[in-house]
C-alpha cells in the first residue's frame, strides 16, 4: 500500500514540475510577444520606441535665434532605442497655453538611440513678438506618450512663456534651432 502511495505523490510531483514549466515557458513566451509588438516589456536592443526612462536629457539655454532651450537626449547605458522625429513633450507649467506645440510641419526621420548617438530638440519659450506672457522657472519635458516619467529642469533664471514651440527631434544640434517667421 505504501508504495502506491509514494507513487501518487512521486507522480503529483511530476505533475507539479510540469505545470511549473509550462507556466515558465508560456511567461517567456509572452513577454517575447509583448516586446516584439513594442508594448510596455522593456529591453534593449529589440527596436523598442524611446520611453521617457529610456533616455538622459540634458538641457542648454541658446542665444541664437531669440534665445531657446537646446534639449538633448541620449539612450541610458545598455539600452537601444527608436526615438520618433515628432516634437517633445514639454511645458513650462501645468496649464495648456504654456505646452509647446510643433514648429515643424512634418516628421522627421527616426532616430536610432544607442552609445553616444545623441538627439536634439529645440524648444523656444516665444513665438510671439510682444512683452506678453507669463513668467516661469521650470521646464518639463518627455518622450510623447510617457509623460508619466517627465524631467523637471530647474531654469537659471525665470523666462517668458508666451506659445512655445518645439522643433521635432533631429541628430544634428543646428536643425534643432526653432527659428520662427
Amino acid at each position: 500500500m505504501r508504495s502506491r502511495l509514494a507513487s501518487r505523490s512521486a507522480r503529483a510531483a511530476l505533475a507539479v514540475a510540469a505545470a511549473a514549466t509550462l507556466t515558465a515557458t508560456t511567461a517567456t513566451t509572452a513577454a517575447t510577444a509583448l516586446a516584439d509588438s513594442g508594448d510596455t516589456v522593456r529591453q534593449s536592443d529589440v527596436g523598442q520606441v524611446c520611453g521617457t526612462n529610456d533616455l538622459s536629457f540634458t538641457l542648454s539655454q541658446q542665444t541664437e535665434a531669440g534665445g531657446y532651450f537646446l534639449v538633448t537626449a541620449k539612450a541610458l547605458p545598455g539600452i537601444t532605442c527608436y526615438l520618433e522625429g515628432t516634437f517633445p513633450s514639454a511645458g513650462f507649467g501645468s496649464a495648456a497655453d504654456t505646452h509647446v506645440t510643433p514648429l515643424e510641419q512634418g516628421v522627421s526621420e527616426t532616430i536610432k538611440l544607442s552609445g553616444s548617438t545623441t538627439a536634439y530638440a529645440g524648444i523656444s519659450p516665444k513665438s510671439t513678438n510682444s512683452n506678453d506672457g507669463r513668467e516661469f522657472s521650470q521646464l518639463i519635458v518627455a518622450v510623447a506618450g510617457y509623460e508619466a516619467d517627465a524631467v523637471t529642469f530647474r531654469l537659471p533664471e525665470p523666462v517668458l512663456v508666451d506659445k512655445p514651440v518645439a522643433t521635432n527631434w533631429h541628430t544634428d544640434p543646428a536643425d534643432a534651432v526653432p527659428r520662427i517667421g
